[in-house]
C-alpha cells in the first residue's frame, strides 16, 4: 500500500526512514507527473504553475522504501529569502545520504541538461549519491528529434532513461532501476 507520511521543511520534521528514493528536478519538468505515473496514484500535486511544491514530501511505498518529492530547483519566482531557505532545507535533507538509495533527476528531454541540472549533477557526484536521469516529455518530440536529442544532449551519460510521464512510456525502466538500488 502506498501512503503519504508527511511534509517537512527541515531536519526536525524529517521522518525516520531506512531507504529513500528521491525525485529532484527543475520546476516544470514533470516531476510530479512522473511520480504519479510511477506509482499509479495521485501522490504529488500537478499544476500548470511551476514551483508548487514548497516542502519535502515523504511517501511510504508498500513498506519497502520511502519516495521523497523535493521542491523543484531553478524556479525564478522565489524571493532571495526563499532561495536561501530552500538551499538550507535541501542541504539538511541531503546530509542524510546514508538513507538515500537512489536519486532520480528529472530533466526535460526537449532541452537536455540546463545549468541548474549540471549543478545538481555535480552536487550528486561530489556527495557520492547514486542517481539516474529521467529525461521526461519524450512524447513532445518526434522520433527523429528524440534520436538527435539523445545523442546531442545526453551524449556522455549511460544512466539516462527516456520517459514520458504523460504517456507512461518507459516507466517500467525507472521501476527496474529503483528495484536494483534497494
Amino acid at each position: 500500500m502506498i501512503s503519504f507520511i508527511c511534509s517537512a521543511k527541515g531536519k526536525a520534521s524529517f521522518p525516520d526512514t531506512e531507504k529513500e528514493v528521491v525525485f529532484v528536478g527543475r520546476s516544470n519538468v514533470g516531476k510530479s507527473s512522473l511520480i504519479n505515473a510511477l506509482y499509479k496514484k495521485k501522490l504529488a500535486y500537478v499544476g500548470k504553475t511551476p514551483g508548487k511544491t514548497r516542502l519535502i514530501n515523504f511517501f511510504d511505498i508498500d513498506g519497502i522504501y520511502t519516495a521523497v518529492d523535493v521542491p523543484g530547483y531553478g524556479y525564478a519566482r522565489r524571493s532571495d529569502q526563499e532561495a536561501v531557505e530552500f538551499g538550507k532545507m535541501m542541504d539538511e535533507y541531503f546530509a542524510r545520504k546514508d538513507k538515500i538509495a537512489l536519486v532520480i533527476m528529472i530533466t526535460d528531454a526537449r532541452i537536455g541538461l540546463t545549468k541548474d541540472d549540471e549543478d545538481m549533477k555535480e552536487y550528486l557526484d561530489e556527495h557520492e549519491l547514486p542517481y539516474i536521469i529521467a529525461a521526461n516529455k519524450t512524447d513532445k518530440l518526434s522520433n527523429n528529434q528524440l534520436m538527435n536529442n539523445r545523442h546531442k544532449l545526453y551524449k556522455d551519460m549511460d544512466n539516462v532513461v527516456f520517459v514520458s510521464a504523460e504517456k507512461k512510456k518507459n516507466i517500467e525502466q525507472i521501476k527496474e532501476k529503483i528495484d536494483l538500488s534497494l
